[in-house]
């Protein structure tokens, strides 16, 4: 009998990413949504036995989503398919009836296996063949997005045990633009007039890049206080200190993740203050990437509870970013082209 199965993601390359990982033995008829909208409409249809839903997705999330369909009973077996691993997040989903969790990138082996324990599923473990088609430049961003989001989730999940707090965690925002216009694309994403800054450089064979960690001037003693300093009193070592330390976390797990998914491993510049509690605009001024074309992708973090926000920007020159998707497009075995 043939399973009717939705994937809810708000990336195409993480969609076909999904497909190819449900095995091949498995009788099923795909369907797709962009987001948690578009997957109730047709969950209501009855066109949905099993639904893997992402939880980071514009118009409607999918902590959205799974309230809608846990509140409306709707006939589906879900299963979260997430780059944001944190414990609180899987936790949340199957407190609202999410049947498990899947973290990006999706393990074949593991897929099965998780089907195989809920009865869904028996066979080999071969994966499905995926039509593919050239990439255009609106594809090659969606990959890089997808990229990012699987070692986005991995950092703040990192933070979150540090700090022992539920991250929330945006859609990565990644833009092609000219260095040129990258002060006012910053400006745009911190609305804040005074902040403080951390950046640091990384390379590795044919991938360089900056880090820069932006932060408002809101709550600094709390943030020092979650990081558990002997003295909880702010002054200007502890608050240096949290710069730096926030900052490092927040790279090294991403890099991390990069490196984990691209097979490569990076070197690391040392840390360096840009500034603190200093204007953006002379801030930005000072330390405008060199590059004629950047690949910006910004990450804006947020601890909701303390009212604490940062945002985390990781420039490549396009050279780069190129080098890194023909990385992945060969880790994914699809060298000759994107799915589609």
């Amino acid at each position: 009998m043939t399973t009717r199965v939705l994937i809810c993601d708000d990336s195409r390359f993480a969609r076909r990413q999904m497909a190819r990982a449900v095995p091949k033995g498995w009788d099923v008829e795909m369907l797709y949504a962009e987001n948690g909208q578009q997957a109730l409409d047709i969950i209501r249809q009855g066109q949905a036995d099993v639904t893997f839903l992402d939880l980071n997705m514009p118009v409607m999330d999918g902590y959205q989503a799974m309230e809608q369909i846990r509140s409306e009973d709707l006939p589906t077996m879900v299963i979260v398919v997430s780059g944001d691993v944190q414990p609180e997040a899987r936790k949340r989903m199957q407190a609202m009836g999410a049947l498990d969790f899947i973290a990006k990138p999706v393990d074949t082996e593991k897929l099965a296996g998780l089907l195989t324990q809920y009865g869904l599923y028996s066979g080999d473990m071969e994966k499905r063949q995926v039509e593919e088609d050239t990439a255009s430049q609106s594809d090659r961003l969606d990959v890089y997005r997808e990229l990012i989001n699987v070692a986005m989730g991995q950092a703040g999940d990192k933070l979150a045990q540090v700090l022992g707090e539920f991250i929330h965690l945006p859609i990565p925002n990644v833009n092609q633009i000219a260095s040129s216009e990258l002060r006012m694309a910053i400006a745009e994403i911190q609305h804040k007039a005074y902040v403080s800054a951390v950046s640091q450089g990384f390379v590795s064979a044919g991938i360089k890049g900056e880090a820069l960690v932006i932060f408002n001037e809101t709550n600094f003693s709390s943030l020092v206080k979650l990081l558990k300093y002997r003295s909880q009193a702010l002054n200007e070592q502890q608050e240096v200190e949290a710069l730096m330390d926030v900052s490092n976390i927040l790279i090294g797990a991403c890099l991390n993740a990069l490196a984990e998914q691209l097979d490569v491993k990076f070197s690391q510049n040392h840390p360096i203050i840009l500034g603190r509690h200093c204007d953006l605009e002379q801030l930005l001024k000072n330390n405008v990437s060199r590059w004629n074309q950047v690949v910006a992708i910004e990450i804006g973090y947020s601890i909701d509870s303390q009212d604490i926000h940062f945002d985390l920007l990781l420039l490549f020159p396009k050279e780069s970013m190129d080098v890194m998707f023909d990385k992945l497009m060969y880790m994914s075995g699809r060298a000759d082209g994107y799915p589609a």
